[in-house]
């Protein structure tokens, strides 16, 4: 395992975290009594792999179902709990309320102390201004760190790269949880800003919500020859020295194995990363045409500048990754998430096209395009394809 400095939480932390979302038993808050030795036996087994592969990083939130009681009776039974653990609370309008989950979390994780905190899910400017506030969230962990009950302060969040932005310059976070990986760099200015405050960056789960790399396409596995994706993007990540550490979501022991691989190879990153982006950039154009790859972003309305919330944008990048890279599972499941997703992943998807929803109607906003009737069509085949159920947010909240 290599490490690195966590930035200015000066923690020393593997470039592979343990993501606590995918060993638990439930998506529901139950009682340890409703959990059997064999689902109990899997997260010790895995924090004590975690722990043999030098993953001294653990990372789990309140609303990952019995993540946070599991882990906390694991911490009990193992030879060595990690040496960096995080949880994360959503914010409140109510600070008390904000607190008690706080103390729940310590509770539960049965520990004298959390050495990372992260407000989670800062995606709004409401969920900013109740972290932020005079005797709002973070005025509540700082006494905490009076009491040494937590560490460093941070936050996680799936918003816009202008919301991070702002919440990075209010100079309250040492750390911050975020989206990044190849098929999706939008916070690449995010992250560089991120190491002009000496924030830790953390990037979260790139290997499922970075294209369903656990399952990859038979496209994408021979675009990244020789290695396999969830290898190449690992070290697309990690060769940014401004990024710290990923979350490995593991459900099984098994999917430790291909991360490994990628801390293996990092020192040669060079020697692969490079060609393996410039044959995805090519594919890139030869199936979407030069035209489109360089401007098909270009002059796109927000989601909440659009008829029906339709989130254009997210839903072109979709369409190019089913026809680039032959993502069509993991379209389908971000396809269906659109209007089930809340603030985690907001607008809607194309559904209400032809339905409550004229052409006519998007044609206005999307007159500044370089193709309006182009990306029409391309609304109409994601409706056609995907368009026949609804997909739901793993967490409840």
């Amino acid at each position: 395992m290599q490490y690195r400095r966590f930035g200015r939480t000066n923690l020393k932390i593997p470039v592979l975290s343990l993501g606590g979302m995918r060993f638990q038993k439930s998506w529901e808050q139950l009682d340890f009594s409703e959990i059997s030795n064999e689902e109990q036996n899997k997260v010790e087994n895995i924090l004590n792999l975690a722990n043999k592969y030098g993953l001294s990083h653990v990372e789990t939130a309140k609303y990952y179902g019995t993540s946070e009681v599991q882990l906390g009776m694991g911490f009990k039974n193992i030879k060595k709990i990690p040496n960096i653990i995080q949880t994360k609370i959503p914010p409140d309008s109510n600070p008390e309320i904000f607190k008690r989950d706080v103390m729940t979390s310590i509770e539960k994780l049965k520990v004298k102390r959390i050495d990372l905190l992260a407000i989670h899910g800062i995606n709004k400017n409401e969920h900013l201004h109740h972290a932020t506030k005079d005797g709002g969230c973070i005025d509540i962990l700082k006494n905490l760190q009076k009491e040494n009950l937590i560490g460093s302060i941070g936050f996680s969040t799936h918003g816009k790269s202008s919301l991070i932005e702002k919440a990075i310059s209010t100079n309250f976070f040492d750390y911050v949880n975020l989206h990044w990986y190849f098929i999706n760099q939008e916070n690449t200015k995010v992250i560089n800003l991120a190491k002009k405050y000496d924030l830790g960056v953390f990037i979260i789960s790139p290997t499922d919500k970075g294209g369903h790399l656990h399952t990859p396409s038979k496209k994408m596995l021979e675009l990244c020859k020789p290695l396999h994706p969830i290898v190449f993007n690992d070290l697309f990540c990690l060769r940014n020295r401004n990024v710290h550490t990923l979350s490995v979501g593991v459900a099984k022991e098994a999917d430790f194995d291909l991360h490994l691989q990628a801390v293996s190879l990092l020192s040669d990153s060079e020697k692969y990363v490079p060609k393996i982006i410039n044959r995805l950039r090519q594919e890139s154009i030869n199936s979407l045409g030069l035209e489109w790859h360089q401007n098909w972003n270009r002059n796109l309305p927000s989601w909440e500048n659009t008829p029906g919330n339709i989130n254009i944008p997210v839903l072109l990048w979709l369409s190019n990754l089913i026809d680039w890279l032959g993502m069509d599972g993991y379209a389908r499941a971000r396809y269906q998430l659109l209007g089930n997703g809340s603030h985690w992943f907001p607008g809607f998807n194309a559904n209400l096209l032809d339905v409550d929803v004229s052409e006519e109607e998007l044609l206005k906003v999307l007159e500044r395009h370089i193709n309006p009737k182009k990306v029409i069509k391309k609304l109409r085949n994601l409706k056609e394809k995907f368009g026949d159920k609804n997909a739901k947010r793993l967490s409840k909240k």
